[in-house]
């Protein structure tokens, strides 16, 4: 019979062992979430909002957005237990063509999302429904890794990334996008004069205006500071914000495509981030405007000098950027489709590994004291992982010295004298540059990578597999 005072010391013994236990990276982010003043801020402004119910949203690999739906009541909960996903929704649930789950299979263990206090959003089309941005962490009952970051976390691994870029280099990445997307609806469509552009027209602008006023009324709402946009192409709209610090660029751009898909619905058109949506047509491309500070200074820039120009610290991370734009192209340009952006010659999609001052064919444009033009990202980009690539690209630059090369001038299209060596033209090729490039894959967590490369590699078998409507019309009745 176990004795009063022997069961109060093995009490006593699990208690020690348990405080002596090292902390996790959930215990640290349940601590931030604890703290009387953001349990107080939080539900004072839940409160006051009239919200009644909370999106916990999850980013996967792919750029996808992931929810559960709580009501708002059990806020305190969640941000102690935060909210458990099936493994596999990080990878979409996707099944590879053998019908294997992806990502650990049905029995694979779930993961905890734990959300962001500083993300928090009322959605300005519906006031009772706020939203948090989750970072992911393995279940704390796993005794081999519990608590741990989970490893395929896109998201977590930006916020990561940045901070050690930070602490190594004393520069902070700052962003600004050019989210180009398509609008598609009977109403929208547009009539073009052969061989020329409706690019910069008023009256298509026109023809946009209830569509763009309701998404930046619903993005200022949101924290999107919008500065300017544009119409493009037949169906295409560009509407930009203000840039900042890459993590936050990020969120929004995902905030972004959550506002436009809205919007979509309440004019009963569709928003489309496909990269190239027709033949002939431009493609919809995500170019990544980028600078490096120290603190209040832009260091690509020289103070005082008004020609273009790119100081030594901006020559080596644009080394960097050249250097690896293949082996990233399986991110920056992460669908079949995306590659028919640079199959269609003259239309401002890059072909070749080059940069230029002012030159809107290049890989990387400075396109003004200070900032640097990436241009290779698509629509469909996942912005967390993009920003993960440019800044390991970066640190390589920075830390090995790499020269760009002298700026190109001409029109580096396929077969012109600039020509050097070609970005990949197909996603089969930019998988195999991946796996030749240990920078970018290092860039990754290995089980992210891997699951990854296992993502895209499935969707390169799929398409290879499937017969298209171009080959029936080429093939179906050529012979005899």
């Amino acid at each position: 019979m176990t004795s009063l005072t022997s069961t109060a010391q093995a009490t006593s013994a699990f208690d020690t062992a348990l405080q002596a236990a090292p902390t996790t990276a959930l215990d640290r982010h349940r601590e931030t979430n604890n703290s009387a003043a953001v349990t107080q801020e939080l539900s004072s402004r839940i409160r006051d909002s009239g919200v009644e119910y909370l999106y916990y949203q999850v980013v996967t690999l792919t750029g996808r957005v992931v929810a559960k739906v709580v009501p708002a009541k059990h806020l305190l909960r969640n941000l102690d237990k935060g909210i458990q996903f099936h493994r596999t929704a990080i990878s979409d649930l996707q099944c590879n063509r053998a019908g294997e789950l992806l990502g650990g299979g049905a029995q694979a263990a779930e993961f905890t999302g734990m959300p962001d206090a500083d993300s928090f959003q009322v959605l300005p089309w519906d006031r009772s429904i706020g939203s948090f941005f989750c970072r992911l962490y393995e279940p704390e009952h796993r005794p081999e890794n519990g608590g741990s970051i989970l490893a395929t976390d896109p998201r977590g691994l930006l916020l990561d990334t940045h901070r050690r870029f930070v602490d190594e280099t004393g520069l902070t990445l700052r962003t600004g996008l050019e989210p180009e997307m398509s609008w598609l609806g009977e109403k929208l469509n547009v009539k073009v004069r052969p061989g020329a552009s409706p690019a910069y027209h008023l009256g298509n602008l026109e023809l946009m205006r209830p569509i763009f006023k309701r998404v930046m009324e619903y993005a200022g709402a949101m924290g999107l500071d919008m500065i300017e946009g544009d119409y493009e192409d037949p169906g295409q709209l560009e509407l930009n914000w203000m840039f900042d610090d890459c993590h936050l660029t990020a969120d929004r751009m995902m905030t972004y495509r959550l506002i436009c898909r809205q919007v979509a619905q309440e004019f009963g058109v569709k928003a489309s981030f496909m990269p190239k949506p027709t033949t002939g047509s431009m493609g919809n491309g995500c170019h990544h405007n980028f600078s490096l500070w120290r603190g209040d200074e832009n260091v690509l820039a020289e103070p005082g000098r008004r020609e273009l120009h790119l100081t030594e610290t901006g020559q080596h991370a644009l080394g960097g950027i050249l250097a690896h734009a293949p082996g990233a192209m399986m991110i920056m340009a992460s669908t079949v489709n995306s590659y028919k952006r640079y199959w269609d010659t003259g239309l401002f999609a890059p072909n070749c590994i080059n940069w230029g001052m002012d030159n809107k064919t290049c890989t990387v444009r400075l396109s003004a004291n200070g900032r640097l033009e990436f241009k290779v990202p698509d629509a469909s980009v996942n912005p967390y992982l993009s920003h993960v690539m440019l800044l390991a690209a970066m640190r390589d630059g920075l830390k090995n010295e790499l020269d760009p090369g002298a700026p190109d001038n001409s029109d580096s299209i396929p077969g012109s004298p600039a020509e050097t060596r070609y970005l990949p033209r197909t996603l089969g090729d930019a998988i195999a540059a991946f796996d030749q490039d240990a920078v970018i894959q290092g860039a990754m967590p290995a089980e992210m990578a891997s699951l990854y490369r296992d993502l895209k590699t499935d969707e390169w078998a799929r398409y290879c597999a499937a017969v298209t409507d171009w080959e029936k019309s080429m093939y179906e009745d050529y012979l005899p």
